[in-house]
């Protein structure tokens, strides 16, 4: 299992700082899921900013979320 996301910062380009409870910091890039249609709406980024950890991974107040391991294996090393 993937590590535990602790910690999520909002950067530009739709982009994510997400501290793991192994003390990893990586960057994750959201712009590929838009595709999907829950995804659509983080289009704005008002509401791109309302992402928070929630659980073992991090979700916006749509219902959005993204899987702990591809949230983890998807993001790069800072």
């Amino acid at each position: 299992m993937s590590p535990k996301a602790i910690d999520v910062k909002v950067l530009d380009n739709y982009e994510l700082e997400i501290i793991f409870n192994n003390k990893e910091k990586r960057i994750f890039d959201v712009k590929p899921y838009f595709k999907f249609k829950q995804f659509e709406v983080l289009k704005d980024f008002k509401k791109f900013q309302t992402v928070k950890v929630g659980g073992l991974s991090i979700q916006w107040v749509n219902g959005a979320d993204i899987c702990p391991d591809e949230l983890y294996n998807n993001s790069k090393t800072i």
